[in-house]
């Protein structure tokens, strides 16, 4: 499971569509009937070929694999795809000045098939009066269809580019990370907590700029990024995408001196910290406790964790575990389980749901050894998916502590992937994801034992309370 947009233009593309591929579960392909111009919705079969232009014959067939596949797709009210998709067009006609007297919603009578050709006649009438809108105007019709499905784990992937130059190891962006991330953001700003600070610098033009960890952010382009104590959109220009390259202007407090200072930065490629691009990191803590630091679940990463532990282990005792998942964006439920599995057996996981409230159980595999030993998490509003399936359970089956903020609250259910006849990507969960205990997760996360947020004075400090509590606690 991941977090994204409802499009693959995300600073981190690559690893979004690894984290998609990682998540797709193994149901067979399901044929959807229809009028003509629906085509299969099906599996992908090894990387796609390359993009082809987006028709109406693609938005057909990924509003048809939707509404026969997607998990609620047996009772969606169809209707409010389309008018979100015909909504979508208008904006782009007036955005380029080039609006058509026939692009009036046609009427809508909740029969699919009707409605769709309804749809699909008035939108074929606007867009051969536009012929050089055409393409765009498909890509934003189809984007705010899957958008209107209001799920955190449904996108459309598609033109996904990188900048000239870029290698796997680049970052893209401003150099910096605040203490609202960009999923966040997008997604559910309603999170957020004021004041935004700068939480990490990673390169780029925020080093250049002197930017430094704790540095409060007043403005942002002008605009603020908390009005009434709640996020506003100005936080998502922290977060550029590609090919976007637009100056981003901040207004800064540095707050142990009292500097206030106003900076441009524009966004480019920049290199960061191999250190930071490994998914496991593990180090010895105090002389006897295990500190592994895991980004994402990756295929092996449960693995490389159990390995990490286990070499701090020879040769000595630990008292226990840390295991920091700040920032984990998800990935592989089956990672989540492999690795819940040494700290719990005979235990459920979580249940996979249907619209109609048929749950399956995922369970513990009782073949990982189990390590015995105490365990303290570490989580934010960077954990998401498959990371909350992860926590969710360790505090349901009390299997240890955790410790930090709330998780993102961005796990609705483990995303299968569909080939369009474009050769673009639809992705989105025909299941449902509930806690251990049945709980709803998605949109509200999972609280902290221990509730021990980050300030820009700790940021500006380089103090980690959140690991100071987790020691503590395995050192009683």
């Amino acid at each position: 499971m991941t977090t994204a947009k409802t499009t693959a233009k995300t600073t981190a593309a690559g690893l979004a569509l690894l984290l998609a591929a990682a998540c797709t579960t193994p149901t067979p392909p399901r044929v959807q009937a229809g009028t003509a111009g629906a085509a299969i919705c099906a599996r992908p079969q090894g990387p796609p070929a390359a993009e082809k232009p987006t028709t109406i014959d693609v938005i057909e067939q990924a509003y048809r694999c939707i509404l026969g596949t997607y998990y609620s797709g047996a009772t969606l009210d169809a209707r409010a795809l389309l008018m979100a998709g015909f909504a979508a067009l208008t904006q782009e006609l007036n955005r380029n000045g080039r609006d058509v007297t026939e692009a009036t919603m046609p009427a809508l009578t909740g029969d699919r098939t009707a409605d769709w050709a309804a749809f699909e006649a008035t939108y074929t009438k606007v867009t051969d009066q536009v012929p050089d809108l055409r393409d765009k105007l498909a890509v934003v019709t189809l984007e705010a269809i899957v958008a209107a499905l209001g799920d955190n784990h449904a996108r459309w992937t598609h033109d996904v580019k990188r900048p000239p130059g870029h290698y796997d190891g680049d970052g893209y962006g401003l150099g910096l990370t605040a203490n609202v991330t960009g999923p966040q953001a997008d997604a559910n700003p309603g999170t957020a907590l004021a004041p935004l600070f700068v939480a990490t610098v990673q390169g780029g033009a925020a080093q250049t700029a002197g930017v430094r960890p704790g540095d409060v952010i007043e403005a942002i382009n002008e605009s603020a990024p908390f009005i009434g104590g709640k996020a506003t959109p100005a936080i998502t220009a922290l977060y550029p995408q590609y090919p976007e390259a637009r100056p981003v202007r901040l207004r800064l407090l540095r707050q142990d001196t009292g500097r206030r200072w106003s900076i441009t930065l524009k966004p480019g490629l920049y290199q960061r910290d191999l250190d930071t691009l490994q998914v496991v990191r593990s180090k010895l803590l105090d002389d006897d406790v295990a500190h592994v630091r895991m980004t994402g679940f990756a295929p092996d990463a449960a693995n490389r964790v159990l390995k990490a532990i286990a070499r701090l282990r020879t040769g000595r005792t630990l008292s226990g575990v840390v295991l920091d998942l700040r920032g984990n964006g998800g990935g592989s439920p089956t990672e989540a389980v492999r690795l819940l599995s040494a700290f719990a057996h005979g235990k459920n996981t979580a249940y996979q749901c249907t619209v109609d409230g048929t749950c399956e159980a995922m369970r513990t595999d009782d073949t990982v050894e189990l390590l015995g030993l105490p365990l303290v998490v570490l989580t934010d509003r960077g954990c998401a998916s498959a990371c909350e399936h992860f926590t969710s359970a360790i505090k349901d089956l009390r299997a240890g502590h955790l410790v930090g903020t709330r998780t993102a609250g961005l796990v609705s259910g483990p995303a299968g992937s569909y080939l369009l006849s474009n050769n673009t990507l639809l992705s989105f969960p025909d299941k449902h994801h509930l806690g251990p205990d049945r709980e709803v997760i998605d949109k509200i996360g999972v609280p902290p034992d221990h509730h021990v947020p980050l300030t820009p004075e700790d940021a500006a400090t380089g103090h980690d309370p959140a690991l100071a509590k987790a020691l503590a606690l395995l050192h009683k």
